[in-house]
């Protein structure tokens, strides 16, 4: 696979935006492991080869194991592996990155505000539709996973 084009280079200033979010992100309050779970977990949704590498790489480096890392997309029935906050993220993750699916339904919502404070929740909110929007990019313009090209 080769990148179609290179959109860094392209539109800079619309990637700062991107980071500028990204930023927000970082500084939110969120636990950085959370972030980086739901991150992976909304990159394993869309199927971006790019943002699965780079955020197992990220999880690795903080020490994550790998057997959390590799039941992810089962996080529903990896037991103990996941604490309650990081479920509720995940679930609420999966049902607004599958927004045209789901309908984000009152019960989603219900279930996130008994762990999220709105606060959080709109942070979360903000990660998830960020990395959503990372993902679109990657794959509509072929990014090339950092290990397809060390190999």
């Amino acid at each position: 696979m080769t990148n179609r084009l290179d959109y860094n280079q392209i539109a800079p200033n619309g990637v700062k935006a991107l980071g500028g979010v990204y930023g927000y992100v970082v500084q939110s309050g969120l636990p950085t492991e959370l972030v980086d779970l739901v991150y992976l977990r909304v990159s394993q949704i869309n199927n971006c080869a790019y943002c699965l590498d780079m955020h197992t790489r990220d999880l690795i480096k903080r020490g994550v194991k790998i057997e959390k890392i590799a039941l992810l997309q089962a996080w529903d029935e990896g037991g103990r592996l996941f604490s309650q906050t990081e479920r509720a993220a995940l679930a609420w993750a999966e049902s607004v990155t599958r927004v045209a699916e789901t309908g984000v339904p009152d019960s989603a919502y219900n279930a996130a505000r008994e762990v999220f404070d709105e606060k959080q929740l709109v942070d979360l909110t903000i990660a998830i539709s960020l990395m959503n929007s990372y993902n679109r990019m990657a794959i509509s313009f072929r990014n090339t996973p950092l290990a397809a090209i060390e190999n």
